[in-house]
C-alpha cells in the first residue's frame, strides 16, 4: 500500500491513446504512451517535479520482444498526456466527503504541474496537457491494463 503522506504523486496508465477535452475542445492528446494524473503536495518543489519527470521517462512498463516490461516511454517513442489531479490527495478517513487539505494550494500546484511538463519535454517526450483547474473529460484506451502509482 502506498504511503499517502508523501510528496508529489502520479497515477500512471499505459495507453494506446488518450485525450483531454475541455468545453468540447481537445486540449491535449497522445497516441501510444502514458496518461499521467499528477497530484502536487504542499512540500513539493521544482526539484520534486523534475525528479518525478525523470523517473517517469525511465519507467519500464512497456513490453520488449520477449513480452517482459523492459521498455520505457522514451524507448518506444511514445508520448504523455499530463493531467493535473489534486484529488489524488483526498483524505477519506473521516466522514463521507473527501478533504483535499493535503493537496498543494492552486498557485503552487499550477507552477509545479507546468515544471513537470517542461521537464518531460526537456527529456525529449511529446507532452499533451489538460487545463489546470478546469473540468476535464479524459478519454483513454488502457493498454494491459497497466496502472502504477509513483510517489516521490
Amino acid at each position: 500500500m502506498a504511503d499517502w503522506n508523501t510528496e508529489m504523486r502520479a497515477v500512471v496508465q499505459r495507453v494506446t491513446r488518450a485525450r483531454c477535452v475541455v468545453g468540447g475542445e481537445v486540449t491535449g492528446e497522445t497516441g501510444p504512451g502514458l496518461l499521467v494524473l499528477l497530484g502536487v503536495a504542499p512540500q513539493d518543489t521544482l526539484d520534486t517535479a523534475r525528479t518525478l519527470a525523470a523517473k517517469l521517462a525511465k519507467l519500464r512498463i512497456f513490453s520488449d520482444e520477449a513480452g517482459k516490461m523492459n521498455r520505457s516511454v522514451v524507448d518506444i517513442g511514445g508520448g504523455v498526456l499530463s493531467i493535473s489531479q489534486f484529488t489524488l490527495f483526498a483524505d477519506t478517513s473521516r466522514g463521507n466527503r473527501p478533504s483535499f487539505i493535503g493537496a498543494a494550494p492552486p498557485e503552487q500546484g499550477r507552477e509545479l504541474y507546468a515544471e513537470f511538463n517542461t521537464a518531460l519535454r526537456a527529456l525529449g517526450l511529446p507532452v499533451g496537457e489538460g487545463v489546470f483547474g478546469a473540468h476535464m473529460e479524459i478519454e483513454l484506451v488502457n493498454d494491459g491494463p497497466v496502472t502504477v502509482t509513483l510517489d516521490i
